[in-house]
């Protein structure tokens, strides 16, 4: 177990002096001018919204045809069987 530390450096208090977000986010003199990137049209559910276009259409109508597929085209030839 640690004792008390001799040079009274609290390293607790410097972590939370150098994270980013509590220096900039308070200090930022631009930070409301930013905030426009992050919100709206722009927030990250929108960006990426549009990533695979059509993908949603595609899968259903191959889920579509695999139902169709194995319900109504039956293979009744058995090309695999040794019986004639």
């Amino acid at each position: 177990m640690a004792g008390p530390n001799p040079t009274g450096f609290n390293f607790n208090e410097f972590k939370a002096a150098a994270s980013p977000r509590s220096v900039w986010a308070k200090k930022d003199p631009w930070a409301r001018y930013e905030t426009w990137r992050y919100t709206g049209p722009f927030s990250r559910f929108n960006r990426f919204k549009g990533l695979f276009p059509g993908f949603g259409i595609a899968s259903v109508a191959f889920a579509g045809y695999c139902a169709y597929e194995h319900f109504f085209l039956k293979d009744d030839h058995h090309h695999g069987d040794s019986h004639h």
